[in-house]
């Protein structure tokens, strides 16, 4: 009897120069660029032409980097690919659900279903210390809040349903409203009614994702 057909799933991580600390120091390499969108443009090209399936890019709040924020940038990366999948990087202790379920869906719509998101619950506490906020919570905390951030950001997506958008000119009418949901989440740490000002993603939810290191 045959082996069932196996594929490998391939992502390419990107980060300036590269990840090794000396890494901007080899003849060839080119840290001047770490703010270039041509150089990021490059990197997604050759990684589609390879047929890997995405793109990650790793973020965070602090700190010294030359990191481009996400969402900017995949946009861009966006609008000069066809096939390649995009992870963005996007704390849940730092961030609100709306903004985020907004950001992803935008991008899902611009890529055609191409956005994915790393959750991650932040850094330290300079992550903390950016955002005014009185202390970096404590890690049972911050998974209880990342739990709920997600929630949250799941039933905004589903507060439209996908065949929402009608725009029948002889009724005159683009939005079949009610096809469209509030959600009245109240919970532990969020309180939002929606519903969310963008149509579902393409995708539903964007791909969700947790980096092994995260």
């Amino acid at each position: 009897m045959g082996q069932p057909n196996k594929q490998v799933h391939l992502n390419v991580f990107i980060r300036g120069a590269g990840h090794h600390a000396g890494a901007w120091k080899h003849p060839l390499a080119n840290p001047k660029r770490d703010l270039e969108l041509e150089h990021y443009a490059e990197l997604a090209r050759i990684a589609e032409r390879g047929l890997l399936d995405s793109l990650f890019m790793a973020d965070n709040y602090s700190g010294l980097g030359r990191r481009l924020e996400p969402f900017t940038l995949l946009s861009a990366l966006a609008a000069l690919t066809k096939h390649i999948g995009f992870i963005a990087t996007v704390s849940t202790t730092y961030n609100d659900p709306f903004h985020v379920a907004r950001k992803f869906a935008s991008l899902d719509h611009i890529s055609k279903g191409r956005a994915a998101w790393n959750i991650v619950t932040g850094h330290s506490q300079s992550d903390a210390d950016n955002f005014g906020k009185p202390g970096h919570p404590e890690v049972t905390k911050r998974y209880d809040i990342g739990d709920e951030f997600v929630e949250v950001t799941k039933q905004l997506w589903d507060s439209w349903e996908e065949d929402a958008l009608v725009y029948d000119r002889e009724t005159d009418t683009t939005l079949d409203s009610g096809k469209v949901h509030e959600i009245n989440f109240k919970g532990n740490y969020y309180s939002v009614k929606g519903p969310l000002n963008i149509p579902r993603p393409p995708q539903g939810y964007p791909v969700l994702v947790q980096a092994g290191s995260s």
